[in-house]
């Protein structure tokens, strides 16, 4: 036991390492774990004082337990079997593709980085970018719905703008988990939408054992209690009309109800724009009748480079105004104990639509698009007051006093973006630009009779 031993130094060194490394896994890194974690649950439990809905400890749990309860669920598992029969492959393999689905899906959601980082840089960014308009009743609509319930956000999609307006309204409320698309599965994006609690999906995927996964995620997820966003639409609009209803990821959330278990209340958003960052990439994608968006990092670089710029100079002008409209929320409850999911979308969808924002620029680009001579300020505000009058819309636009500086505002819009040019004091389309300017006006073409059934 007292004999000398001598080893060359370099395996003295390894052995060493070896030893260091062996301490910290069995001892260090576990306490450092736990005091990081204590931290952490207190800092939530101290976050949740002043959340409206509380953060579910579904959405608190750690991501490896997640995935081993979802991959081990009966559901998974016969659907693993039955994948394995299909294709003609061990279990095994078929087990390890679904372990593999699932930690596509399963987000690692951060409480730190969704407030302390997400929340702010959301807001940060949709104020500099827009003028931000919301609706008089969307805090008291959240308020009046029961703490006890499942909220999920149905919103139409105009925009990738969409996921940072209704983060910054919601923040006050909750943390809220986003399905999010293919387009955001490229590193190191995907990481910090992780980190906020979204979840990926494959929308072209129809396999069975990929689908039971995401089933099963969004119905524990729902009976878990935690705030969800879903965009029914199932992707974004390429021609500015409101789309019908895909009725997968809202079938999972009726899956999940149970009558007389917890309630699952719908809120629809109605979300607008003066302008949609991506509406030449997407007008593009309609015209060509695929949904291929083609665009290049090198625009997209000097489009950010020059409004970094234009900010620095003091010459930067926001793109007009972005506006968010909470609907009357709809309670899962309400239709019986075995809801219908297409009634309850194409419900949530009209209620959208209802309550679509009236924004000047899409009318302006309404009545451009029906002029049949150019207009001057005075027909433009009398036609805008016309199709005011003509639409079925509920939200009103602005006061009288208001009128013609709002007008006035949409039109310049519309002239520095060359979509409309003046000829002798007066106003008319650019023929080469009227497909954007439909694009806008289909944003509220279902408030006019004609232009709905024209557009549908």
């Amino acid at each position: 036991m007292t004999s000398r031993v001598e080893m060359p130094l370099w395996a003295l060194l390894l052995l060493l390492a070896f030893a260091t490394v062996t301490f910290a896994s069995h001892f260090l890194f576990p306490s450092v774990r736990w005091f990081f974690r204590r931290r952490l649950e207190r800092a939530v439990a101290k976050l949740n004082t002043r959340l409206t809905r509380p953060i579910e400890p579904f959405k608190l749990a750690r991501r490896h337990d997640m995935i081993q309860r979802l991959i081990y669920d009966p559901t998974v598992t016969q659907a693993i079997v039955d994948y394995a029969r299909r294709n003609s492959v061990r279990e095994d393999v078929a087990f390890q593709k679904a372990r593999h689905y699932a930690r596509e899906i399963v987000p690692s959601f951060s409480a730190f980085a969704y407030f302390s980082f997400g929340t702010r840089l959301a807001n940060w960014l949709a104020r500099s970018l827009y003028s931000v308009h919301t609706g008089s009743m969307n805090t008291s609509m959240l308020e009046r719905i029961d703490k006890d319930a499942t909220v999920v956000f149905i919103m139409n999609h105009r925009s990738n703008m969409d996921y940072v307006l209704v983060t910054t309204l919601a923040a006050r409320s909750s943390a809220l988990s986003y399905a999010v698309g293919e387009w955001a599965r490229v590193w190191p994006l995907n990481r910090l939408i992780k980190s906020m609690g979204a979840y990926f999906i494959r929308r072209r995927v129809r396999g069975g054992l990929y689908r039971t996964i995401l089933a099963r995620y969004v119905q524990m997820a729902t009976q878990g209690g935690v705030t969800q966003a879903i965009f029914p639409e199932g992707g974004l609009s390429v021609d500015g009309l409101t789309r019908p209803p895909k009725l997968g990821l809202l079938s999972y959330v009726v899956e999940a109800w149970e009558p007389g278990g917890r309630d699952v209340v719908f809120v629809p958003v109605s979300i607008n724009y003066d302008r949609v960052l991506e509406d030449r990439v997407l007008v593009a994608a309609g015209t060509r009748g695929d949904r291929r968006f083609h665009t290049r990092m090198s625009v997209i670089a000097r489009f950010i480079l020059r409004m970094i710029w234009q900010r620095l100079r003091g010459r930067f002008e926001r793109f007009g105004v972005a506006a968010v409209i909470f609907a009357e929320p709809v309670k899962l409850s309400d239709y019986g104990k075995s809801p219908s999911t297409d009634k309850l979308g194409n419900e949530l969808m009209g209620r959208i639509r209802n309550a679509m924002p009236l924004l000047f620029v899409p009318m302006l680009a309404r009545v451009m698009l029906h002029a049949d001579r150019p207009l001057d300020a005075a027909d433009m505000k009398d036609a805008v007051i016309r199709a005011t009058r003509d639409s079925t819309a509920e939200t009103p636009l602005v006061s009288d006093d208001e009128l013609p500086e709002a007008i006035k505002r949409a039109c310049t819009t519309l002239a520095q973006r060359k979509l409309i040019e003046e000829i002798d004091g007066c106003w008319q389309a650019v023929d080469a630009e009227r497909p954007l300017l439909t694009f806008y006006a289909n944003s509220i073409a279902h408030f006019f009779e004609g232009d709905a059934a024209s557009a549908k």
